[in-house]
């Protein structure tokens, strides 16, 4: 049973920095497609930033430069270092994993998410 638990979201200053992590357990993450997405009120959730089983990275357009993903295998865990926060960065986070299962076959696996608010 593959179960994707984040933490670290907070209350934030504008140009603070949190970073939030993603434990997975049921996968070994660093095999699949790992990634971040934001839900704002009101907004449609979107990619943040993604990591593939081959360490290739994207990100969001706005997010480039101040937010980094990373992982470790050692825990198992995906990491999303945030700076430079900004109030249009105020969201739930969740975190994602595409698990391939091989034969064309993806599984998508979705945490509760965490909240993350940027406010002074």
């Amino acid at each position: 049973q593959v179960q994707l638990v984040e933490s670290g979201g907070g209350l934030v200053q504008p140009g603070g920095s949190l970073r939030l992590s993603c434990a997975a357990s049921g996968i070994i993450f660093s095999r699949h497609t790992m990634g971040w997405y934001r839900q704002a009120p009101g907004k449609q959730r979107e990619l943040v930033a993604r990591v593939t089983s081959g360490g290739s990275t994207n990100y969001e357009d706005s997010v480039k430069g101040r937010f980094a993903i990373s992982g470790d295998s050692a825990k198992n865990t995906v990491y999303l270092q945030m700076n430079s926060l900004k109030p249009g960065d105020t969201a739930v986070y969740y975190c994602r994993a595409d698990v391939d299962r091989g034969w064309s076959t993806t599984d998508v696996y979705w945490g509760r998410g965490t909240q993350v608010t940027v406010s002074s």
